[in-house]
């Protein structure tokens, strides 16, 4: 005897395709492979809004150019630099004395920075950057 069957159904559900492609979505996601950026590691020390002056030192400074570079108001040269700024820090004892205040301008080549960082951290100095802020003073 022979049974009859019914009508198979061929195509899948239209509504399972969305849950389809959410499912796959979060599968590459959580399965994809985040590469962590790299460059140098850099430790900005916080700014403190209390500040006492007799405790307060004199920072080093270097200004940073497309064709010089300036540490305390004279202008040098890197290999030149590298000798001055070692020797300057090798004055100071106190690790709050050997922060030195680097200001570049924008348009300063790349590499020219990460030298200049170099010799700093070579010396022994804490790099911190002078970076511009903007304040918005709503007077009413």
């Amino acid at each position: 005897m022979k049974l009859k069957r019914g009508k198979m159904l061929t195509d899948p559900p239209d509504c399972a395709t969305a849950d389809i492609a959410f499912t796959l979505i979060i599968f590459f996601l959580v399965c994809a492979a985040v590469q962590p950026e790299t460059g140098m590691p850099q430790v900005l020390p916080k700014t403190e809004a209390k500040t006492e002056k007799r405790d307060q030192s004199q920072n080093i400074e270097v200004s940073i150019t497309p064709s010089s570079i300036v540490l305390n108001g004279s202008p040098l040269q890197l290999p030149e630099f590298a000798q001055r700024i070692a020797a300057a820090l090798k004055q100071k004892t106190r690790e709050a004395d050997r922060i030195v205040v680097v200001k570049s301008a924008p348009e300063t080549p790349y590499p020219t920075w990460i030298q200049v960082s170099q010799a700093i951290g070579d010396a022994g100095g804490i790099l911190t950057l002078e970076l511009e802020t903007e304040r918005r003073i709503e007077v009413e």
